[in-house]
């Protein structure tokens, strides 16, 4: 299992775009970017906290659990 983000699916379901919710937030676009993408390594605190805030959700809601997938390189 490997925590996934959900804010793809959040920012598209209100039709906000990746630089406007950045520039509400007051977060990076690419700190951003990479949550929306899925493409983050590791999860900082303030980040994760301050978009569950700015989106009003749940922790539970933006990142999710998902099945591991085998790295196909490997």
């Amino acid at each position: 299992m490997r925590a996934k983000s959900n804010l793809k699916a959040l920012l598209d379901a209100r039709g906000q775009s990746i630089r406007g919710f950045a520039i509400e937030a007051g977060l990076p676009t690419e700190t951003v970017r990479r949550l929306y993408n899925d493409d983050t390594k590791q999860y900082q605190r303030d980040t994760i906290g301050r978009v569950c805030e700015v989106l009003g959700v749940e922790i539970n809601d933006l990142l999710i659990l998902v099945e591991d997938e085998e790295d196909p390189a490997e």
